[in-house]
Formats: structure tokens, C-alpha cells, sequence
């Protein structure tokens, strides 16, 4: 089981009455075998605030026992107004091409692939079998541009590593450095794992 709940709710920050982090449980194949697809999203959550944190989490973590899910949370913050916009531009280019299947899905996929936060974080992806010394990575991290900026902010534990959580930094460089590295600039991160 991993439960990073204290850890990231203890990093979250809520500023404006707008702005929002996107949750969602999912099922993977990796832990269903017989799902069918990929990953399949059994609930959606959109967190306000702190104590909307706290009030979902027991229905979280049996959501995710239940279903053998994981639940996720992009660490970037998601700005209502600035989706509904987004959304729009979406559905007008839904309608326009006729593919009225995914109108249902529009919100959450907006949310997903839209984020507002001028704090960006980063995820450097780190698999225990692939990298013994996460020190290692760190210490590339500093030498990438931005110098005089703080990028190394927190370690989120994961199935089978670390996400280190980051603010953006030269990716060219880094790829230099450590080549193969993942990192992902609008993923989320495991929040709960059964």
C-alpha cells in the first residue's frame, strides 16, 4: 500500500476560488488483467480546497480498494474559468466535425490536458529497477537551467520508485545528462495505491 496523502496534501496551495486539483481513480490493466482496456476512470474529483481533500479521502481510498484502483492527482492546478473556455473551443470543434460520442468526457478531458498553475511542477520519473541512486538524478536536476532557481521540491513513493517533483528545468540538458529519464511535464502522481 502507499499513501501519500499527508505528503501532498501538505504541498497543495489554494489561492483562488477558481483554481482546483484534478483527482481521478483508475482502474489499470496491471492491476485488473481483465479490463479490457488500458485504464478505465472510476470517479472523478475536483479539489477546491483542503478540506474537500479531507471529506473525499475514506471514499477515496475504498473506491481504491474496492476496485483495485489507483488514485491520482495532478500536481498542477486547474483554473474553472479558464476550462470552461477550453471546453468550449472543444465542443464547438466536437460539433463541427460531428463526433458527438465524447461529449460526455469533455470536462475531465480538458482537465486533464489543461493547467493554469504559473507554479509548474515537473515529474522525473524514476523506476527503483532502472536507477539505484536517486542522489544521482538530483544532482543532474541542479546543473540544468535554471541555476539560481530552487527546482527540487519533493519525492512522491510509487509502485515501483520515486516521482521526484520538480519545477521545470532544461530537459535537453538533463536528457544529456541521464538519458532515458521520463519526465513528464502534465502527469499526474499516485496519491493512494491498495
Amino acid at each position: 500500500m502507499i499513501n501519500n496523502f499527508d505528503l501532498i496534501s501538505s504541498k497543495l496551495k489554494f489561492e483562488n476560488e477558481n483554481e482546483f486539483y484534478f483527482l481521478q481513480i483508475i482502474q489499470r490493466k496491471k492491476e485488473v488483467p481483465d479490463l479490457g482496456s488500458n485504464n478505465r476512470v472510476i470517479k472523478t474529483y475536483y479539489v477546491y480546497s483542503l478540506e474537500k481533500l479531507e471529506k473525499y479521502k475514506v471514499e477515496i481510498i475504498e473506491l481504491c480498494n474496492l476496485f483495485k484502483a489507483r488514485a491520482y492527482i495532478h500536481l498542477n492546478r486547474r483554473n474553472s474559468r479558464i476550462l470552461a473556455l477550453e471546453m468550449l473551443e472543444l465542443l464547438a470543434k466536437n460539433i463541427k466535425s460531428g463526433d458527438y460520442n465524447q461529449l460526455g468526457n469533455l470536462y475531465n478531458s480538458v482537465c486533464g490536458h489543461h493547467h493554469s498553475d504559473k507554479d509548474k511542477t515537473w515529474i522525473v520519473d524514476l523506476d527503483s529497477k532502472e536507477f539505484k541512486d536517486k542522489h544521482d538524478v538530483w544532482k543532474a536536476i541542479r546543473q540544468c537551467e535554471p541555476l539560481d532557481v530552487k527546482k527540487m521540491l519533493f519525492e512522491v513513493e510509487t509502485k515501483n520508485g520515486f516521482h521526484l517533483i520538480t519545477r521545470p528545468f532544461n530537459s535537453k540538458t538533463f536528457g544529456d545528462l541521464l538519458p532515458g529519464v521520463e519526465i513528464h511535464k502534465n502527469n499526474p502522481t499516485i496519491l493512494y495505491l491498495p
